[in-house]
């Protein structure tokens, strides 16, 4: 077990998947970010437990343990680990990175900025946090989206920097059930599709259980996936901490 699991979450936020322009088949909405109808899971923290499941290029990866922690708009701690033994940690704030590889006994530390530079794409603390809880990811910088109603869903597109974003709504929950991203200059692909709603005590909200993520890149070898089930997840029930630290031999990764 590596951090690939870490990895593919960012890439998958910001890589994009087959992110096709659909022509509008009925209603065309004035572009306003209020005309938007999804219900957001709003939290102070929340904690949640299941399984992931990657596959690279047809190779399946043993079936992991997963532990994410969330304060709202603060912090994301995730861990991952196989046959019980923790192989990778992970802390997040809005200006730090910090992934912690007990396999191969080495850590990455670094910002945003940085990650940015390296994935040659923008990637903000904001963007991880959606992609995680199934929340609808607003446009930035004054981006007025491109908003059609086709039946019961909702479709969302719009262009931030050089990546091209499209989520689908399901209008009956107000939840995000697929998101697609496409970095326009490297011409990588993430698609996202969230399912198994269930609603979350006590505040009846409705959470996406199942999260399948999609990676590819432009020359069409590389393909990486992550699914990953829930079976618990907890909001505002219990107070949480985010341990990270580096042992002693470990190795900086560049």
């Amino acid at each position: 077990m590596s951090n690939r699991l870490f990895l593919l979450f960012l890439v998958t936020i910001t890589l994009g998947s087959c992110a096709r322009k659909a022509v509008p088949t009925k209603t065309v909405i004035p572009p306003t970010t209020s005309a938007v109808r999804a219900n957001n899971v709003e939290f102070r923290s929340l904690s949640a437990k299941g399984k992931a499941q990657i596959e690279q290029n047809g190779n399946k990866l043993p079936n992991a343990n997963l532990t994410l922690r969330i304060r709202r708009d603060s912090v994301i701690w995730i861990s991952v680990s196989v046959a019980g033994f923790e192989g990778v940690r992970a802390s997040i704030t809005q200006d730090s990175v910090r992934v912690l590889n007990k396999l191969q006994r080495e850590y990455y530390v670094g910002d945003f900025a940085y990650l940015s530079r390296q994935l040659n794409v923008p990637v903000s603390f904001a963007q991880v946090q959606a992609l995680l809880l199934g929340n609808y990811l607003p446009a930035t910088d004054g981006v007025e989206p491109m908003i059609t109603m086709e039946g019961t869903t909702q479709r969302v597109q719009y262009n931030q920097a050089s990546l091209f974003i499209e989520q689908l709504i399901e209008m009956s929950l107000g939840k995000l059930q697929k998101l697609s991203v496409r970095d326009e200059a490297s011409k990588n692909n993430l698609l996202v599709n969230y399912s198994d709603f269930r609603m979350l005590m006590p505040t009846n909200q409705s959470f996406a259980h199942n999260t399948l993520l999609q990676v590819q890149q432009a020359n069409g070898q590389n393909k990486s996936s992550a699914a990953i089930n829930y079976r618990n997840v907890d909001v505002d029930t219990e107070r949480l901490d985010f341990p990270f630290s580096v042992p002693s031999g470990y190795v900086r990764k560049k």
